[in-house]
């Protein structure tokens, strides 16, 4: 039975790196990685059963330090890569790792395990990105529809792109771009686009916003002072290909159209603090979530960029009586068809079950109507989006 309530699991260590595991689209699982400068860093592999409404995990050790990034291949459910604190020479520098978890933990499994915590089990480390020359890293980002060889971390004011081989177990660095400009530049984060064949990727560096062409590792669009203070996230809208939102220390989410960036297309004004995180929706894309040092999360629905801003068309034949009733207000009649009436760009929900600031927001990768958010105090909860506002959207 679907229920609406969240369900709330609590690490017992920090935590603020979140992803769900891409290749995986049959089963709900996240992985989340843990911050903690006194023990064992681990990941928690975090399997959600949406017909019994419980929580199964299992737990890998990071033995190499705290997490600050995670992301999963978008081909391989087994690997994954981490941006990771080590001391060096008295310093602390931060790294970046491909790894491969045991086999009999690479598909969402239901069964909950006997005893989790008797059986940690280590991550096989298949790869370092070698950064040494390039500083230190702020993110990996994965190709999105690649075959899982090619990657991207940023580290400092360098783009490093990266060909995986010989089972991912060898990075080979394929081409480099470096941001130039006065003062320490540094990138905060990036996303790769899906669109364009996947020759396009966004980053940003202070409170710029900047396209790059991964072909020729050049520029190709800048948004400068796109937020008023430091830009935290960016994600690319999955079905609308100049499509590209942005959230920052200004409190502020924005919507850009890559093709004309003088002015943002919209703006979000509903946290009260930093937004870490914004997510499109993978398969509705007016559907976004943000999560912020406010402690909340937010749902919020912007029809009007979305890629079906006048709802969608409904065959008569479609519409069951009861159907028809429920919906008699909400329609305006063209026969042979009608037109739903699209909903208004607004703030659907927000979630309140976190008490620290929350890090990640991420979209399930098998349910498109789950989410879970991260809050620093390692609490991870998962949520979904209201039923009433998921049968307006798919009836």
């Amino acid at each position: 039975m679907e229920d609406d309530a969240p369900v709330i699991y609590g690490l017992e260590f920090q935590a603020r790196a979140l992803t769900p595991q891409t290749a995986e689209t049959d089963a709900i699982r996240f992985l989340v990685g843990t911050q903690s400068l006194r023990y064992d860093n681990q990941i928690h592999i975090i399997d959600f059963d949406d017909e019994n409404n419980i929580i199964n995990k299992n737990v890998l050790l990071h033995q190499v330090g705290e997490i600050w990034h995670i992301s999963a291949s978008p081909a391989d459910k087994g690997v994954l890569a981490t941006c990771y604190n080590k001391t060096s020479d008295s310093k602390v520098v931060t790294c970046a790792a491909v790894w491969r978890m045991p086999k009999e933990l690479e598909s969402g499994s239901h069964e909950s395990p006997d005893d989790s915590s008797s059986n940690t089990q280590t991550l096989e480390l298949l790869c370092h990105l070698d950064n040494t020359a390039h500083g230190n890293m702020a993110c990996v980002m994965w190709e999105p529809m690649g075959d899982g060889k090619k990657i991207i971390s940023l580290a400092d004011n360098n783009i490093l792109l990266w060909d995986l081989q010989e089972s991912s177990a060898k990075a080979v660095l394929s081409s480099s771009a470096a941001l130039e400009g006065k003062g320490q530049l540094r990138f905060t984060s990036g996303r790769w686009s899906p669109h364009h064949n996947c020759t396009q990727i966004a980053t940003a560096n202070d409170t710029t916003v900047r396209g790059w062409d991964t072909r020729s590792m050049r520029q190709i669009y800048s948004i400068e002072n796109a937020h008023g203070q430091l830009v935290r996230d960016l994600d690319f809208n999955p079905n609308k290909q100049y499509y590209l939102a942005s959230c920052g220390d200004d409190c502020k989410v924005k919507f850009w159209d890559t093709r004309n960036v003088t002015e943002p297309v919209k703006t979000l004004e509903e946290h009260s603090h930093w937004v870490w995180n914004v997510r499109y929706n993978h398969s509705h894309d007016q559907l976004i979530l943000t999560g912020s040092s406010d402690s909340r999360v937010i749902l919020s629905n912007m029809v009007s960029i979305s890629s079906e801003p006048f709802g969608h068309m409904v065959d008569d034949d479609e519409l069951s009586d009861q159907e028809e009733q429920h919906q008699e207000e909400k329609i305006f009649v063209y026969r042979p068809f009608r037109i739903k009436e699209p909903l208004q760009d607004s703030v659907i929900a927000t979630y309140e079950e976190h008490e620290d600031s929350v890090y990640a927001v991420e979209w399930s990768s098998a349910d498109p109507w789950l989410f879970a958010s991260l809050s620093y105090d390692g609490r991870l909860v998962i949520n979904r989006v209201p039923r009433a506002l998921k049968y307006h959207i798919l009836l």
